[in-house]
């Protein structure tokens, strides 16, 4: 299966996604900076524009991280913990992806691009440069929560068992700690920067 790649956090989770279910992908690079994603013969592949995006070996497309992983994840055999092997550790899965997510990926990413990387986008999507500083607080307020709630002693998001909303989230949180975009985890939170370490020393990770 071909896999439209590029820098950022969502090819990264697809990526690390398939490393650790030992999934090879071809990878075919786009030039997110130069923009390649808006052109015409990206937009033929998906017309939102956005990366990363898989093709299979029939012409399917899927796009968006969690399709994407929950497909490759149906399509390479017997059900491991990245998503389930039962309907509740599935529920669980989805539960906390969805959760990591819209609770702090996303008001973290959007903060950088309506803040640091405004120059970037300002012209290839909607932005709101004076919400920048409120999403990157409510990110920063979920993971304080996130982090009491792993106090419980949890060795993963979930619980005992890795699964795509540490993936997610792990991508999500190295890619917001690089200078570039400047939300580094906070030392407080020091469950979640234990978990980090661990996710870290993963082989995946430099997926």
């Amino acid at each position: 299966m071909k896999l439209y790649n590029s820098m950022g956090p969502n090819p990264h989770a697809v990526r690390m996604f398939a490393a650790e279910r030992g999934i090879e992908l071809d990878l075919h690079e786009i030039d997110l900076m130069a923009g390649e994603n808006r052109q015409p013969a990206f937009l033929e592949v998906n017309p939102a524009g956005q990366l990363p995006a898989l093709v299979a070996a029939d012409g399917f497309v899927v796009t968006e991280v969690t399709a994407i992983c929950e497909y490759l994840d149906e399509h390479a055999g017997e059900r491991t913990d990245l998503i389930g092997t039962t309907p509740e550790a599935r529920a669980a899965t989805r539960m906390w992806t969805r959760r990591v997510d819209l609770g702090i990926c996303e008001p973290m990413l959007n903060g950088f691009r309506f803040g640091e990387g405004l120059p970037i986008f300002k012209d290839r999507m909607m932005t709101l440069p004076e919400a920048s500083t409120g999403l990157k607080n409510v990110a920063q307020n979920r993971l304080s929560w996130l982090n009491d709630m792993m106090a419980d002693g949890r060795s993963f998001v979930t619980g005992e068992h890795l699964t795509l909303a540490d993936v997610f989230l792990f991508c999500t949180l190295a890619f917001a700690g690089s200078e570039m975009v400047g939300q580094p985890l906070n030392p407080e939170h020091t469950y979640v920067v234990s978990w980090f370490k661990r996710m870290a020393s993963r082989p995946s990770a430099a997926a």
